[in-house]
């Protein structure tokens, strides 16, 4: 007998859609944007380009360029269809993912440090912070894998995956505000009330409910052994 997907199943694939459309687009946007910054002067375009500044333009140029690869790569390693039936390519895409990563939090955290960013020392600490944290879930993700402690890579990997994700959430979080406030509490320079919450918002909320999933999960496994 021929089985037909549930409601449930239907939605799922709906909700995956409806995130894969604007994660896309803002990579492809990043990507693009990237690669101009990279070889154009754009100081009459954009803020973060510095003239006569090819340190922190690469860094956060070739940040944008491989935040976008990685952000694309990243949803596949998810997929446990695609863990079974290809582990070579899981393995291969997920070093590159962990590569870019690392060079996405080095670049960021070299733009901040060389360039800072537009709204001052909270925001510096909240992007430093956050690429601090890609940095760390990388290399753990990494190391596990290569030690064969596939639940702590796991672990590690999901939150890696989130980080990667951020930049995206970060303009989503915008986009709803906006368009639920018109606004509200916001302003150019980002400094306003709900810009300085933003600074931490759009990844560590997130990663507390993976903890807490993650946590769950474990206690839930062990129950199950025993």
């Amino acid at each position: 007998m021929q089985r037909h997907p549930s409601r449930s199943a239907w939605l799922g694939r709906l909700g995956i859609a409806m995130l894969a459309l604007p994660m896309l687009g803002f990579a492809a946007y990043s990507l693009r944007f990237g690669l101009r910054g990279l070889g154009l002067d754009l100081s009459d375009e954009t803020y973060i380009f510095t003239p006569d500044g090819p340190v922190p333009n690469l860094a956060v140029f070739s940040h944008m360029v491989l935040g976008a690869a990685a952000m694309v790569l990243a949803p596949l390693q998810l997929s446990a269809r695609l863990r079974a039936r290809f582990p070579g390519l899981h393995r291969g895409t997920g070093r590159t993912v962990v590569l870019f990563a690392m060079a996405v939090a080095i670049g960021g955290l070299v733009y901040i440090a060389v360039r800072g960013t537009i709204a001052g020392p909270l925001m510096d600490l909240g992007f430093a912070l956050y690429g601090i944290l890609m940095l760390i879930a990388a290399i753990q993700a990494l190391r596990f894998a290569r030690r064969g402690q596939y639940r702590r890579h796991q672990a590690w990997a999901l939150r890696l995956f989130v980080l990667v994700m951020g930049s995206l959430l970060f303009r989503l979080h915008y986009a709803i505000w906006y368009l639920l406030t018109d606004g509200l509490w916001s302003n150019d320079e980002l400094t306003g009330p709900f810009d300085q919450i933003q600074y931490f918002a759009f990844y560590l909320p997130y990663l507390v409910m993976l903890e807490v999933w993650i946590r769950r999960r474990a206690k839930t496994s062990v129950a199950a052994s025993a």
